[in-house]
């Protein structure tokens, strides 16, 4: 049974600020999708996938993080068998992509999940050979262990999932405290790994880059782009309001609901409502920030960081990619974006969060 005084210390303002953002995705998930048909129920989808996600986020942060621990390794030979079996038996849902599993009828994303479990093993290797990594042989090995999910990931192909696992993971090794010369080693195995997986990315990456930096070589490609833009420049200080907005509800933009959901946001709530959705995303980063420098461990402090940095990242990613400041690579935008596998995950990573803010002080008896 969970002692009450632990609720004492539970986030409750990082808490409401994730409620919110939840709130604001499954409005802007019924502007965008209300007048399609074939989307006409998403909304109602977004708001169960909210529900379990806050289960997830309460049983999580009940639950004791130093626990997982002992399920890391098992949960990233999981997540490794998983992949294989998205190379060998996945589905491209006609995107290109072969990204997918069908489990019972229903597809699954293992890279969503395996955004937080790669989080929880590199955590917990970080942690555990703390006093080790000053040489070369720890470091390396925990390199490898980053590598092996990050190239099934970069093959099917989801370039912008690979990146996201290479920031998470570059992330959690400098801050778990590697020395100067260890960093500049980083830096020269990442110039050589591109140079290694220059094939692959001379096909689909390469061209999603030309299509950035040479969008009237790619008027077709980038046509989503110029109406993102468009519905972005058209909202304004305040926007032409909820399910007004001409781009969205004309359906000039695509994939609104998701990848594009930014651009829904900016043109319908102008540029004070985006303002406020990123002021929460960054509140939540700073929070997350804040639990990480109060955690008792090391492996709760790895944690705590390993979650602000994917929903930085992805923030960053997403917002740029709405404004043709990046290249389109499929990230969404945290907790606001339509989807369930990455709504719960990243309810699930908040409760973990808690659940190191939950614990960083021993029970004080009375």
């Amino acid at each position: 049974m969970l002692d009450r005084q632990l609720w004492r210390y539970f986030d409750w303002s990082l808490f409401f600020a994730v409620l919110l953002l939840c709130f604001i995705g499954i409005g802007m998930v019924y502007s965008a999708t209300f007048n399609t048909i074939d989307l006409s129920d998403y909304w109602t989808r977004q708001l169960i996938f909210a529900v379990i996600g806050l289960v997830a986020l309460i049983s999580i942060a009940v639950f004791d993080y130093r626990h997982l621990e002992m399920f890391a390794p098992p949960a990233f030979l999981f997540f490794m068998a998983s992949l294989i079996a998205v190379e060998l038996f996945g589905t491209t849902q006609d995107t290109g992509a072969q990204r997918w599993l069908s489990v019972g009828g229903i597809l699954v994303q293992p890279t969503e999940a395996g955004k937080f479990l790669i989080i929880i093993f590199m955590a917990w290797y970080l942690s555990w050979y703390q006093d080790y990594l000053h040489r070369l042989s720890y470091l390396l090995v925990a390199l490898v262990l980053l590598l092996a999910p990050l190239v099934l990931i970069f093959l099917q192909p989801n370039f912008g999932m690979a990146l996201t696992f290479a920031f998470i993971g570059g992330t959690l090794i400098l801050v778990a405290g590697i020395r100067t010369w260890q960093v500049g080693l980083l830096i020269a195995g990442s110039v050589a790994g591109g140079f290694f997986l220059r094939e692959r990315l001379e096909g689909y990456m390469i061209e999603r880059i030309q299509m950035f930096l040479y969008p009237e070589l790619h008027e077709a490609a980038n046509y989503n782009i110029d109406q993102a833009l468009i519905a972005v420049g058209s909202g304004g200080w305040f926007g032409q309001g909820w399910a007004e907005g001409t781009q969205n509800q004309l359906h000039f933009l695509r994939v609104r609901q998701s990848d594009f959901i930014f651009s829904v946001i900016s043109e319908e709530l102008g540029l004070v409502g985006a303002l406020l959705v990123l002021g929460l995303l960054f509140f939540i980063i700073w929070r997350l920030l804040r639990i990480a420098d109060m955690a008792r461990d090391q492996f709760g402090r790895l944690l705590a960081v390993g979650v602000a940095a994917i929903i930085f990242f992805q923030t960053v990613i997403n917002v740029g990619m709405n404004l043709n400041m990046m290249p389109v690579t499929g990230l969404t935008l945290p907790f606001v974006s339509y989807g369930g596998s990455s709504l719960v995950s990243m309810m699930f990573a908040i409760g973990l969060a808690q659940s190191v803010i939950m614990r960083h002080r021993k029970i004080e008896f009375q």
